[in-house]
């Protein structure tokens, strides 16, 4: 078999090979040049620079061809890797017999380059690795070094990403026999040129010697690396960054169906697998379309950022759903529109793998499901089941599905005895989807099933995330459909919403099952002494369910539980109260993450709003289980304070009348608690301590940091600042004490300061004393959200010290500091103005409801101060990129802000700082 040039053109491309490269017109211009050159260094380079314009050439064509038709990408794929090919063979070419011509090659001079791995396949993406395999007969002679060397050295100036490695067929063998990685990437070995014989005799040899007999060995090596792969992944479908090659659902997964589709059965493209009866025809379609979404968005990720990239992060799934054609609309973005069909992909391909690899086991190609637990298992199966490799499956479809309430009822019994359900199980119910109608909705037993569900198990979240994969959540309640793999655009949020509300759902089940008791011990509390289980995992599953349109997702919600309730059997003061739940979900997150709550007001309002101590319950539950179901991280210590002084406040407030919240009795017991810590002090001292400060002072601050400030004020000059810095492990953060005299603007100087060191502040008050002091006192986390570590502690004084001083100016300082990250950029949050006459006794609240970013506490106080406003207190709420800045002000008088005007002048200047601080963070 004599050497070939070229490997011969793949089918179905997005242009014609002609178009793409044209080898044997590239071959004869380099050969037209090359007499000019005196020295092989100099050849190289006129081949490189021939070589250089049609790679270029290429590449704009196959990008102008995928721009016009940006869901093509199989087409795309075949034709980079078509380009490529051309560009390896003809440098081999020019390497071997110009750059380092033999007149007489030996047998041993023989060689054969190989793509291997994913260019093996013929699939590139657009900076996809060229993976090369130099294959000699025996051991490398110094000719086909040279070769190499100068092949290599090309390939490298054309900027190329080349894995390479040189070995016999004897290597080969060996290497893959010790190294799965090696053997996978074997398995796609593909002729490009050269000696084409020795190709023809490795795969001879893989298949006779190698692959032959090592099926179950090779099969449990690739589920091993795939499982460690989605954990260091997540482990989790959902999560909203994803990576289109290596997460959960992504393109490899379905790599590695094909390669052992391929490894058992030397099937030759995935379509094979239908063949091999690995998949059916329906199945196949599945996968490709699965596998031309992955692709697509994963070729457009490489065009976008000119590289390799395979994580859709935030910046750029907004540029990939632009260019796969997808808009705005029903009152959500075009990027979530894409990120929920990209999710709906993946689940499609968690399902094929399930089904795929029940196919071999049955084949006893796969080792079967750990049959460990069954034996601990004494839950016999009810009639109409049976166990096929240690799974739930049907005994006898037809006479199965002739009750369609069967559907229900076979989840509960995976949750009822423990047992997994069989993949044919499953197949089945998504193709008898159509049983589930109005009737069956209706039907009291079956809704009395979808309870048992929720309420019977411990565990309801198994059934519930089977039941939402198979689509039968959302036939049995269709309001439910529109959330499924719904993605919420917010850097806050880390699942899509079905998930969160399952995520959701299981935190409530975890609590039930006393797993919880010592990082919840409020809501174990109320859990133990008994609630309404119904309504409150019914609210929980409808809590989000209005998400994704132009509307407020609480009140659609809520009218959607009005319709959902009555039809699952909840009597109408059932149905009010979970409709009550889901309109006012986030009262309780709101309130203690917005609102002053060492204010009385904000309690007495949220009492007032809540009622009853069966609601206050409920409600708290629920909110603590939304927050925890948010993603990892989201609940913190702080949150955790918040709830639990805010539900023991209003649990103490409506058992003895809202009206017993009065100010005199904080104040005096404040006081009282006081002169408990400070016994030691002289009786004149603590009088003076005790008299000097208004009523705000003491309801708003607790004992511990009044304790502080007592300190910070004795005989403080009035020329001095005093700082107490203290790592408060009660709200995860570093409570930072001020004490100095009084001036206009204080409470923005602070702020400022602390941006500069770059710590976050997450809740602020700032007090004057009747003798003209002002007490302020910040809680501030580092960039990752935790405490300041202690040795950190001196060079946040040092700066703070110095911005107080007047050596360094905040506005100067920050200016090349508030940058947003780039990932986050296409986060958008309306900004929000509001002004609040009533939340409180004294004070106007301000809520500026934005855009997070660096200095944007610093920018807002600043305007207030030059606006001649008193800052009392800030408290921040942050949620991703959005946040939450809610400020209880007075103006230069001590009054509150009534005027229409003023409040409208004063929104004009919060806008306008806002908008040039986000330019500024933009550039």
């Amino acid at each position: 078999m004599s050497d070939r040039s070229l490997p011969p053109e793949p089918p179905g491309m997005i242009l014609p090979g002609a178009q793409i490269i044209d080898p044997a017109a590239l071959r004869a211009a380099i050969l037209a040049d090359l007499p000019g050159a005196d020295d092989p260094r100099a050849a190289r380079a006129i081949a490189v620079q021939h070589l250089a314009e049609a790679k270029a050439r290429g590449n704009a064509a196959l990008a102008a061809a995928f721009a016009a038709r940006p869901h093509d990408a199989r087409a795309l794929i075949r034709a980079q890797s078509h380009l490529t090919d051309g560009l390896v063979a003809t440098a081999f070419d020019i390497a071997r017999h110009q750059l380092h011509p033999l007149s007489n090659p030996t047998e041993a001079e023989r060689m054969a380059v190989l793509a291997v791995g994913g260019f093996g396949r013929a699939e590139m993406a657009p900076h996809s690795d060229v993976d090369l395999l130099f294959l000699t007969p025996w051991k490398i002679t110094p000719w086909a070094e040279s070769v190499i060397e100068s092949l290599l050295y090309m390939l490298w100036d054309l900027k190329l990403k080349v894995g390479h490695s040189s070995r016999t067929v004897k290597d080969c063998l060996r290497l893959g026999r010790e190294d799965i990685t090696i053997r996978t990437a074997l398995l796609e070995h593909r002729f490009i040129a050269g000696y084409e014989a020795l190709a023809v005799e490795l795969g001879d040899r893989l298949w006779g010697e190698l692959f032959r007999n090592s099926g179950p060995e090779f099969i449990e090596a690739k589920l091993r690396e795939r499982a460690e792969r989605h954990k260091r992944q997540g482990g989790q479908r959902y999560v909203l960054e994803p990576n289109v090659k290596e997460a959960k659902g992504g393109l490899r997964d379905l790599q590695t169906l094909y390669w052992i589709g391929k490894y058992l059965n030397r099937v030759t493209d995935s379509e094979g697998l239908v063949a091999a009866g690995l998949l059916t025809r329906e199945e196949y379609d599945l996968f490709t379309r699965a596998e031309d979404f992955l692709w697509a968005a994963r070729c457009h990720l490489h065009y976008i950022t000119g590289r390799a990239m395979d994580q859709l992060t935030f910046d750029l799934q907004v540029e990939v759903a632009a260019r796969m054609g997808y808009a705005d609309r029903g009152g959500r973005r075009a990027v979530e529109h894409f990120m929920q069909d990209y999710f709906r992909h993946a689940t499609r391909v968690g399902e094929l793998t399930r089904v795929f690899l029940t196919q071999l086991e049955a084949r006893h190609a796969k080792p079967e499901a750990s049959l460990l637990g069954i034996f601990r298992r004494s839950k016999r199966i009810k009639a109409g089941y049976k166990l096929v490799q240690g799974r739930l499956d049907l005994a006898e479809p037809q006479r199965f599905f002739a009750d369609k309430l069967n559907i229900l009822r076979v989840f509960e019994e995976a949750l009822r005895t423990g047992y997994l359900m069989h993949p044919n199980v499953m197949l089945q119910i998504t193709a008898h989807l159509d049983l589930i109608d109005d009737d069956m909705r209706a039907d009291p037993e079956a809704v009395q099933i979808f309870l048992d569900l929720l309420l019977k198990h411990g565990n309801p979240e198994r059934a519930l995330r089977r039941m939402n994969e198979l689509g039968v959540l959302a036939a049995f309640i269709p309001e439910f459909e529109p959330v499924v793999a719904m993605m919420q655009f917010n850097v806050y949020h880390h699942y899509t919403v079905d998930e969160h509300i399952i995520q959701c759902i299981s935190i409530l089940a975890q609590i039930e099952r006393g797993e919880l008791v010592e990082e919840l011990p409020v809501v174990s509390g109320i859990l133990k002494a008994g609630v309404d289980r119904k309504i409150l995992y019914l609210a929980l599953f409808l809590h989000d369910i209005g998400k994704g349109r132009p509307e407020d997702h609480s009140i659609l919600g809520a009218q959607i539980a009005r319709r959902v309730c009555p039809r699952l059997g909840l009597s109408p003061e059932e149905t009010e109260t979970v409709e009550w739940l889901v309109r006012n979900h986030l009262l309780m997150s709101d309130t203690a993450q917005k609102r002053d709550i060492g204010d009385p007001r904000t309690v007495r309002d949220f009492g007032k709003a809540v009622k009853s101590r069966r609601r206050l319950d409920l409600l708290t539950v629920l909110t603590v289980c939304d927050i925890r179901g948010v993603g990892p991280g989201t609940w913190n210590n702080w949150k955790a304070m918040l709830l639990r002084q805010l539900y023991g406040q209003t649990a103490e407030a409506l058992e003895a009348g809202i009206e017993s919240l009065n100010r005199e009795n904080r104040e005096d017991e404040a006081k009282r608690a006081l002169r408990e810590r400070l016994k030691d002090w002289p009786a004149a001292d603590l009088r003076h301590e005790a008299t000097r400060h208004y009523a705000p002072y003491w309801q708003g601050l607790p004992t511990d940091t009044h304790v502080v400030f007592a300190r910070l004020l004795k005989d403080l000059p009035d020329t001095d600042i005093r700082i107490d810095l203290h790592p408060d492990a009660d709200r995860d953060a570093t409570r930072a004490c001020f004490a100095l005299a009084d001036h206009p603007g204080i409470f923005s100087r602070l702020a400022g300061a602390l941006a500069l060191v770059g710590a976050n502040v997450v809740d602020a008050r700032t007090y004057t004393s009747k003798d003209g002091y002002a007490t302020a006192v910040f809680w501030v986390q580092d960039s990752d959200g935790k405490p300041y570590e202690v040795a950190r502690l001196p060079r946040l004084r040092g700066m703070i010290e110095k911005t107080l001083k007047g050596e360094v100016v905040p506005r100067e300082a920050l200016k090349d500091r508030d940058k947003v990250k780039k990932r986050e950029r296409e986060f958008r949050f309306p900004t929000h103005i509001t002004f609040d006459n009533e939340g409180s006794d004294i004070y106007t609240i301000i809520e500026v409801d934005t855009r997070d970013r660096p200095g944007l506490l610093y920018d807002l106080t600043r305007t207030l101060a030059a606006n001649n406003i008193y800052i009392a207190s800030a408290v921040i709420a942050t949620f991703g990129a959005q946040v939450v800045d809610s400020f209880y002000v007075k103006d230069m008088f001590g009054l509150k802000l009534h005027a229409k005007s003023k409040q409208e002048a004063l929104e004009r200047k919060l806008r306008q700082a806002i908008a040039e601080g986000a330019e500024r963070a933009a550039g």
